[in-house]
């Protein structure tokens, strides 16, 4: 009679216990953990953001019969492209892309002094750095021009002057990608959480894209194709979701994307906006 008694109290605690499981939600599986430990290998989440981009910076094929699209950025332009080629998306262009580091940004050459600080001037004036006036012969070869960069509010005001310098033609369309941003990343706190949090687990991202963002919208009007995507993607002002519906962490870093993050923001841009008809 007693070790039936203990049996039954053995099968009503394990029973509890699953379904305290249930109620609460599982910690991060192995299969979650395992990525969200190679997301935290910086070096590895860099060379994957940065690969591509690195390999397209070369001259259009002239052979090829594809139409021509450049982007023109600094890594959020690579994170663009990584978007791009996660879903085969533009895949009846041929794409080339002019990286322009973040501090010397997309400014013009008589304007550059403005915007780039003294630490930064070496760097942005060496011969290596890529800058406007070196791509605006490939940008005016391209049938499809995009911008993707870390917008500054200084530079995003000037967007109408550097779509006049660089004589965009009514032939060629022209697309300028905005900010984005998912906050802090705490991957060592991630791993430790159960999945029904990391699903709707949201971060604070603040108002500094919402505002460069809205400088875009208004200073570029119908001069080109606005892409908003801390407003496709998080939807709210202020907060945006730190996993894909799968549970693959979005961002590494709070900028840059996972190869995860990279399928997923690419397929909510192309399918929400009108780069689908692209």
């Amino acid at each position: 009679m007693t070790s039936v008694v203990k049996y039954f109290k053995v099968v009503f605690i394990s029973l509890n216990g699953f379904l305290f499981m249930l109620s609460t939600g599982f910690a991060a599986s192995p299969s979650v953990q395992q990525n969200l430990i190679k997301a935290s290998n910086i070096k590895s989440s860099n060379n994957y953001a940065f690969k591509r981009c690195r390999a397209l910076s070369k001259p259009f094929d002239k052979a090829s019969t594809k139409r021509k699209a450049i982007i023109v950025g600094d890594s959020q332009g690579c994170d663009f492209l990584n978007e791009v080629l996660e879903n085969k998306y533009l895949s009846n262009y041929q794409i080339r892309v002019r990286f322009i580091p973040y501090p010397c940004q997309t400014v013009l050459g008589q304007n550059r002094g403005k915007y780039i600080q003294p630490k930064n001037r070496k760097l942005c004036s060496d011969k290596r750095t890529d800058n406007l006036q070196k791509a605006r012969e490939q940008i005016r070869q391209a049938d499809l021009v995009i911008f993707s960069a870390l917008w500054k509010p200084e530079v995003s005001r000037q967007m109408p002057e550097i779509i006049n310098y660089l004589r965009i033609s009514k032939k060629q369309r022209l697309v300028v990608i905005g900010n984005k941003f998912f906050g802090k990343m705490a991957i060592n706190k991630y791993i430790h959480m159960p999945h029904n949090e990391l699903r709707y687990l949201r971060n604070d991202v603040g108002t500094i894209s919402k505002d460069v963002n809205t400088i875009l919208r208004n200073r570029l009007g119908s001069k080109a194709l606005f892409i908003d995507p801390q407003k496709l993607v998080c939807g709210e002002p202020t907060t945006c979701p730190v996993f894909t519906n799968n549970l693959q962490l979005i961002s590494y870093d709070g900028r840059h994307l996972t190869k995860a993050g990279a399928r997923y923001i690419g397929r909510i841009l192309f399918q929400k906006s009108g780069l689908k008809y692209m």
